[in-house]
């Protein structure tokens, strides 16, 4: 008769209780932290729309023609493009103060090699 180790106790169902709540319990936080962990964001992302850090502040007082400006100095746009989209602003422009941006120097986008 198993020289009384597992008699029918109340201790014994309660013991396999709190061990069944226990493991149930381990499982559901080890599923948490995985969905946890895979649903992280990345610390690389795909794409940034500047060059300046995930968490810098953005500036609010940005005008079309600064965009521009610095869409042209990254090389993003070529000078034909530069000058149509800057001729286009000016000419839609509310107000006469813009000042009349001329690219320096005109440069091709600079390939990867990828």
């Amino acid at each position: 008769m198993m020289w009384g180790y597992y008699t029918n106790s109340p201790a014994m169902w309660v013991w396999m209780v709190l061990q069944g709540v226990f493991w149930l319990a381990l499982g559901a936080l080890a599923v948490w932290a995985l969905v946890r962990w895979l649903n992280r964001p990345s610390r690389y992302p795909t794409s940034t729309p500047s060059s300046a850090p995930p968490n810098a502040p953005q500036q609010a007082s940005s005008s079309a023609l600064d965009i521009l400006q610095q869409r042209y100095a990254r090389g993003e746009i070529d000078a034909a493009t530069f000058e149509d989209m800057r001729a286009r602003l000016q000419a839609s422009a509310p107000t006469p103060d813009l000042p009349p941006a001329q690219p320096t120097q005109t440069r091709e986008p600079v390939s990867s090699g990828h």
